[in-house]
């Protein structure tokens, strides 16, 4: 007895020790304080906010160290590394587009490349070459291929890159013929792509900011439109529009495919846009404004002749397609071509005499057949594979159409669509060397705090037990009108295979049932997007498929401020937290590079005191308390994140170790070379997955 008790506290006390949290490096404190409308605000790590200093520099290379030495330890990281490059390693082809040229085009990659390729075919399904290699403009795979834009005789591509994934962008322009480089390039352009007309192209960019080390979290002010002619230098681009008195909005430019109607957009100051267009066939045009504010959304789908298609929610929650006469562009002469309807509208797209009309019903897709006077297609729902998501390509002088299909237990496949006799076929399918057969998703619906009714989509094994024992990946975003429908992740594969559930919810804030359910997950309603969230992980347990110490609750940017927002509410209720390049600081967040812009959204601590007290209430930096048990968690962010900063993580990070009270890991792993996650080369996405789930594994006890 004596020798197994001995043995008993033995194992125990190992058990204890490696379960013990990190050495965490001290973080100096200041005595920084705000006052908002009289409540003062301690704000003690203001200086993280400087992302040149040494000192932010230096803490930034302690934090590293031990997380790095924490997760190299963890067991199951590097059978995940392997594991995660065998599942994605399988050819990846987008679907084909035809150019003016007479070439197609289309996007793949091989398996494991860093980035996808383009290649140019002389006959659809002919011989393939490559016209664009985006892996060969950076030893690392840092440099991403943001878009390519073709001339209007395909004579030229413009194509957009941006560095360590940054949202500063440069545009390069290619000869099509020969494949040459010609000496065009511009730099500090930012959200723009490339409008073609005749010998140039419109781009938007800000005035190249100060070297003074912030350039990738100083306040962006000023955004102009410029018109850049081939063959000169970017010091003698014109400027085509700008605006000082508004220098919190966005501006672009876009034109019809014949150059004949130009549209401006702005946006930046509500949750919608203006829209302004131009007859270009008329010397001394001007813009004419198309719509009465910013509060709905309002874009061209196409135009045919002196007719111009909009898509828009103005008088349609649920979206709608319109159209008007060119001389007479205004809202209020609009004409209903497919009226709105009991589902949202989410995209329309014109293919040879007709319009596939795409709809979210419960947030996966479902798409019919209209002609062009909006009148139906007898029979004309388009038949898909399931539910997923789909996304139609075609052009309105050209009788092809294709569209991409994926699900959660289906990898994105693409199929040709007959238009007159109405049969999908495969175009290009992946062959993948896993087995997806063994699982099931499905949808379930339950109800949040306050009664309403909340999809959610949980994809597992076939054969789970409903004895609440099962690991689970509680993923949302909730917010800023965008819509979360199923789609294929293969580095979901190794989690799946090893017995979790994934669970994805629809929450309040997003798209997926029009603006009424945006707006419902908006500024002074925006804890109904945390009551959802927190309602799924509830009805996950009452259900039977987890318990607390199986859930593991994970978001990016707005949607690591979910994460943020529900583990400091809630943090009994998770064990594992994964808030990714996340909003944390609500009172400061619209003070750096385009924060402003997400204010119809949340509000800003600025509004009123009603608001400022608001944002205080939920504010994950804010509401971190101290003696608090808070879930195992791994903060996530990169050094070029100039969308949403890392001084957000970087704060909630240093004040969460302050306050956790107990052996969970909090932890925060800083990329060095990344941004907020667009074009990150699939070296750096694979290590950083395989961290987050091997961390993941490890505090949910998963083998």
């Amino acid at each position: 007895m004596k020798t197994n008790l001995k043995i008993i506290l033995l194992a125990m006390a190992i058990i204890a020790l490696d379960s013990c949290a990190p050495k965490l490096p001290q973080t100096r404190k200041d005595d920084t304080v705000d006052d908002y409308f009289g409540t003062k605000v301690a704000d003690p790590y203001r200086w993280l906010e400087d992302d040149a200093s040494e000192e932010t520099a230096a803490w930034v290379k302690a934090q590293n160290k031990v997380t790095d030495a924490y997760l190299r330890k963890l067991p199951a990281r590097a059978k995940l590394l392997s594991r995660l490059k065998e599942v994605v390693n399988y050819e990846k082809v987008g679907a084909p587009s035809h150019e003016k040229n007479g070439k197609w085009y289309f996007f793949k990659n091989d398996g494991l490349q860093n980035q996808s390729v383009l290649y140019e075919m002389d006959t659809l399904g002919g011989e393939a070459k490559v016209l664009l290699d985006p892996n060969t403009l950076s030893e690392d795979g840092t440099v991403a291929l943001k878009g390519t834009y073709f001339s209007g005789d395909g004579k030229y591509m413009a194509y957009v890159i941006s560095r360590s994934g940054s949202d500063w962008e440069e545009i390069f322009v290619m000869d099509v013929e020969s494949g040459a480089l010609l000496d065009d390039h511009i730099v500090w352009a930012k959200f723009t792509g490339a409008s073609w007309r005749g010998d140039g192209f419109y781009y938007s960019a800000y005035d190249a900011p100060e070297e003074n080390g912030h350039e990738f979290s100083g306040k962006n002010e000023g955004h102009k439109i410029y018109y850049h002619r081939i063959g000169t230098p970017q010091t003698e681009d014109e400027l085509f529009f700008s605006n000082p008195a508004e220098p919190l909005r966005f501006y672009q430019v876009s034109l019809n495919e014949e150059e004949t109607i130009a549209f401006l957009y702005e946006d930046g100051a509500d949750v919608g846009n203006n829209l302004y267009v131009k007859d270009l066939r008329k010397e001394g045009s001007q813009f004419v404004q198309v719509t009465p504010d910013m509060k709905h959304s309002c874009y061209p789908a196409e135009t045919i002749g002196d007719k111009i298609y909009f898509f828009t929610n103005l008088d349609a929650p649920m979206n709608r397609l319109v159209v008007a006469d060119l001389a007479k562009p205004s809202y209020k002469n609009w004409k209903d071509v497919i009226p709105e309807a009991g589902f949202v509208l989410d995209g329309v797209t014109f293919a040879g005499d007709k319009i596939i009309a795409s709809y979210m019903k419960d947030a996966s897709t479902h798409a019919y057949l209209f002609n062009r006077d909006g009148s139906s297609v007898a029979d004309n729902e388009i038949s898909l594979p399931g539910v997923g998501s789909a996304g139609f390509i075609g052009k309105k002088d050209e009788p092809w159409c294709f569209y991409s299909y994926s699900s959660f237990t289906t990898p994105g496949t693409i199929y040709s669509y007959d238009l007159e006799s109405g049969e999908s076929k495969v175009f290009k399918q992946p062959e993948t060397a896993f087995d997806l057969s063994d699982l099931v998703s499905e949808q379930v619906f339950f109800q949040s705090k306050d009664g309403t009714r909340i999809p959610m989509f949980i994809t597992h094994k076939k054969d789970i037990a409903l004895d609440g024992s099962n690991p689970v990946y509680l993923y949302g975003y909730g917010g800023f009108d965008i819509s979360l429908t199923p789609s294929f992740s293969a580095t979901r594969v190794p989690f799946l295979e090893a017995g979790g559930i994934y669970a994805q919810v629809t929450l309040r804030g997003g798209g997926e049932y029009g603006e009424a359910w945006h707006m419902a997950g908006t500024k002074m309603n925006k804890q109904n997007v945390f009551d959802d969230f927190i309602a799924a992980a509830e009805w996950l347990i009452s259900a039977g498929y987890t318990k607390p110490e199986k859930i593991a609750i994970v978001g990016g940017s707005n949607g690591g401020l979910l994460v943020g927002a529900c583990m400091t509410q809630r943090p009994d209720l998770y064990a594992v937290a994964i808030p990714q390049v996340g909003v944390m600081d609500m009172l400061r967040y619209h003070k750096f590079t385009i924060g402003w812009n997400w204010a119809p959204d949340y509000g800003t601590s600025e509004d009123s005191e009603e608001m400022f007290k608001y944002l205080y209430g939920y504010s994950p930096l804010h509401n971190l308390k101290p003696g608090t048990k808070y879930p195992a968690t791994l903060v996530t962010t990169a050094d070029h994140d100039d969308r949403v900063v890392p001084a957000h993580s970087f704060k909630f990070a240093a004040t969460l170790q302050e306050c956790n009270d107990g052996a969970n890991p909090c932890l925060i792993r800083i990329d060095s070379k990344a941004g907020h996650g667009g074009g990150k080369p699939l070296a750096k996405v694979l290590e950083e997955q395989a961290d987050i789930y091997g961390f993941i594994f490890k505090n949910l006890g998963m083998e």
